[in-house]
């Protein structure tokens, strides 16, 4: 098992106008989070509880599809798009061992993802917005191989992203 926590993002996007309600955007994502690695065993007091902090790097190229035109003071969209994801947990010492091996060394992968997103642009003036965008980025698990037995779950990463966006 494994418990992850939410940690530090960053989102740089720049994008184009394709269409009245079509835009098309190039992001780079950072996010470094906590993780918790966990198993036990039938065996009476086998387990280990091994903390470690992970990185990802992403960059994704995404549809958003606005629900109202550009002129709109308020313009909530959907997005989707394909992202390479670098991810990264480095080898720690330490947590709780007892009868059971915890990984070793780092745990590195870099996956396709699928990444969706809603969010709602709020113009400030004639340039500026605020943005807020809920998203997740879904790929291959590079921790479960390292997990005995091996995780059966994706590894999915949301984020909550607050910010300013610059049209020129």
């Amino acid at each position: 098992m494994y418990k992850p926590e939410n940690g530090v993002a960053l989102n740089l996007f720049a994008g184009a106008h394709l269409a009245r309600f079509v835009s098309m955007q190039a992001n780079y994502i950072f996010n470094r989070n906590a993780v918790t690695l966990f198993a036990s065993s039938t065996s009476p007091g086998a387990f280990y509880e091994q903390p470690r902090e992970s990185s990802q790097h992403a960059f994704v190229a995404d549809l958003l599809l606005y629900f109202r035109n550009r002129q709109s003071g308020i313009r909530p969209y959907l997005g989707t798009g394909l992202a390479v994801v670098r991810f990264r947990s480095p080898a720690v010492t330490g947590g709780l061992i007892h009868g059971i091996a915890p990984p070793t060394g780092d745990i590195e992968s870099t996956k396709v993802a699928l990444r969706s997103h809603v969010g709602i642009d709020l113009k400030l003036g004639r340039r500026w917005s605020f943005r807020y965008s809920f998203s997740e980025t879904i790929s291959g698990n590079p921790i479960s191989p390292h997990l005995m037995p091996k995780g059966e779950r994706g590894l999915a990463n949301f984020q909550n992203l607050f910010g300013m966006l610059r049209q020129f």
